[in-house]
């Protein structure tokens, strides 16, 4: 069986996870928050606690964004560290360049999708941090930086990954995935290993 650190997890489950929601998959649950429960308790930029090359894939979905610019090749140094040598990670993140685009049509505070509990998103949501969180005295909601596509991938291959298969999805008011590869792949492999995390 297969390990993925589910960085970030808060109360989600492998269950909730395309790609990993199945039984060749066993979730290791890594938060900043203990109150969520996790298997580990640590930060994106020190993952001391996870062993070097112990984990097949890192999924990471919506907390890149909360981490400085000049912490992002940490945090990845640190997701490339923990993989073993054929290892993948799976991220997800905004789209900031489709938030700007909401931004520049003065939508600030327009809803651009509800979340699962109901919540309404606003382009002031994904560039600053869920304003309802943040008020409820949650500050690791608060965002710290943002990504374009391109800019996703350039920070991948800057840490050592040596392949990449992504892109933009209209999903979430705009969203960027990318499964990123420790070791190089044809695109036939590339192909086949990304296909499952990504929408049908």
């Amino acid at each position: 069986m297969k390990t993925f650190l589910h960085v970030g997890c808060g109360p989600q489950n492998e269950s909730q996870i395309k790609g990993f929601d199945n039984d060749d998959w066993k979730e290791i649950r890594f938060d900043i928050d203990e109150n969520v429960n996790p298997d580990i308790v640590g930060t994106l930029t020190d993952m001391k606690l996870v062993k070097t090359g112990s984990v097949d894939a890192v999924h990471s979905a919506y907390n890149i964004d909360h981490i400085y610019p000049h912490e992002v090749p940490v945090a990845l140094k640190e997701f490339y560290r923990v993989l073993n040598d054929d290892g993948i990670v799976f991220i997800r993140c905004p789209d900031i360049q489709t938030v700007c685009e909401a931004v520049v049509q003065d939508k600030l505070l327009e809803p651009l999708y509800e979340t699962k509990d109901g919540h309404q998103i606003s382009p002031i949501d994904i560039l600053f941090g869920n304003r309802q969180e943040i008020a409820g005295g949650n500050e690791y909601m608060t965002k710290k930086c943002g990504f374009t596509y391109s800019v996703l991938d350039a920070s991948f291959a800057e840490a050592g990954f040596k392949a990449r298969y992504g892109g933009r999805l209209p999903f979430n008011g705009g969203e960027l995935a990318l499964v990123a590869f420790k070791q190089k792949k044809s695109e036939e492999e590339i192909k086949k290993i990304a296909n499952p995390f990504f929408p049908s």
